[in-house]
């Protein structure tokens, strides 16, 4: 009996050791103590959280995408933090039911992905607005800046015609669209006869080619410009062709209107310095394009057709088509024409000049056989050996400006050249 109450007693107490009501790390999650350091961690994370957001909303006034990008990834950064903390709940802490835990977390998860696949759809849409804004507004500064160019090159151009440069506005006293009498000088004027020189030597080259080319007799065609001239050489035979043209391009400069009909014929010296100035670095074909009823345009086609006869045009191309398009108040853009028009721009800029001078420069022409004078001519062949030579052609005209005297520049016959 006494053995068996003894045995007895062993069960009891070895049963009061294997009983556990609950787990020892249930007990622990569900202890007051946990509870309050998990809450403490979450308000802690939303707290930083917010810190980050307001950090993203301050960096996009103004606009900086170092400072965006930063707050951004310490915003993605808290919700990660904040994303663990309820997956650590979820995992020591889940719900009764039917379901599996397994499946209930795999449902939380997908729940979580998608809220934060929202979060970040919102914020990519609101980056995407804001480089719209941006792209928006690069647009219209690459086109503010192209109006800004295209207002120049008008002002530019506004500022030729009208015969204005920074410096002639400070000469004319700031006065806009004014130009300066003072500006004229000797040396001005002397700088647009020798313009004027080479541009008559410059047409006469593509005119001898053209004259060349069409199988003409050129000692026959200088004897028709200036008979019973001795050459010195056999090339000298050019000065006559570039007699030819000055005489023609000459006819009429002495009159303040180049003999062309305006209707204000009593023109202001002021207004013959602006029609210098306008045209001066403007491209002829381009002025007589954007105008060709103007006075220079009419001037070009009168003068063209004064130099280039019927014969020559014929010759040169087999019809007169070019001849019948400059009658009827065009300018063709065929290179000998674009080459003419150089020429015609010299002398029409010198004729402004000459009567812009107060008071006006006079010219002068050497007439043939008059002795020759080193103080009014000057021969366009150097180095001449001859006791009293006479002048056999006229190639550049002579000019009286003040005081001073520029050259007529002749071409002297039966001169022996010095080898």
């Amino acid at each position: 009996m006494q053995h068996s109450g003894a045995k007895d007693t062993q069960l009891r107490e070895s049963s009061n050791q294997k009983v556990h009501p609950q787990p020892m790390e249930d007990a622990t999650n569900h202890s007051p103590q946990a509870m309050e350091a998990l809450v403490s961690k979450i308000f802690s994370n939303i707290s930083s959280l917010k810190s980050a957001y307001i950090q993203l909303q301050s960096a996009h006034t103004p606009y900086d995408p170092d400072k965006i990008q930063a707050a951004d990834k310490l915003v993605i950064s808290e919700l990660k933090n904040l994303s663990e903390l309820k997956q650590f709940y979820r995992e020591h802490n889940p719900k009764p039911g039917c379901v599996s835990p397994q499946d209930s977390r795999l449902a939380a998860e997908v729940q979580e992905q998608q809220s934060l696949l929202k979060t970040y759809e919102v914020m990519v849409k609101k980056f995407q607005s804001e480089i719209q804004n941006k792209d928006s507004e690069i647009v219209q500064l690459e086109k503010q800046i192209q109006d800004s160019s295209m207002k120049r090159v008008k002002l530019e151009k506004s500022l030729k015609l009208r015969g204005l440069s920074m410096k002639e506005s400070e000469g004319s006293g700031g006065e806009t669209g004014q130009f300066s009498l003072d500006l004229l000088s000797p040396d001005l004027f002397r700088s647009a006869v020798e313009a004027a020189s080479r541009a008559i030597h410059d047409f006469s080259k593509p005119l001898i080619n053209m004259m060349k080319a069409a199988g003409w007799d050129l000692e026959a065609a200088a004897r028709s410009i200036e008979p019973n001239i001795v050459y010195a050489k056999r090339a000298h035979k050019k000065y006559a062709f570039e007699s030819y043209i000055c005489q023609r391009m000459f006819i009429g400069f002495q009159d303040e209107s180049f003999c062309m009909e305006h209707e204000n014929q009593a023109e202001a010296k002021e207004n013959l310095c602006q029609e210098y100035l306008s045209l001066r670095e403007m491209d002829p074909l381009e002025a007589v394009g954007q105008n060709p009823d103007s006075l220079f345009g009419k001037f070009c086609q009168r003068k063209y057709l004064a130099v280039v006869h019927q014969k020559m045009e014929a010759s040169f191309f087999g019809n007169l088509d070019q001849q019948h398009y400059i009658m009827s108040g065009g300018h063709p853009r065929m290179a000998f024409y674009q080459a003419f028009l150089k020429l015609a721009k010299a002398i029409w800029l010198l004729h402004r000049l000459v009567h812009s001078f107060e008071p006006p420069v006079k010219i002068f022409q050497v007439k043939r056989d008059s002795e020759f004078s080193e103080v009014y001519m000057e021969n366009v062949v150097k180095d001449f050996v001859d006791a009293k030579p006479k002048v056999g052609l006229m190639v550049m005209p002579g000019f009286w400006i003040g005081g001073s005297i520029i050259q007529s520049q002749v071409y002297l016959t039966g001169i022996k050249v010095a080898e």
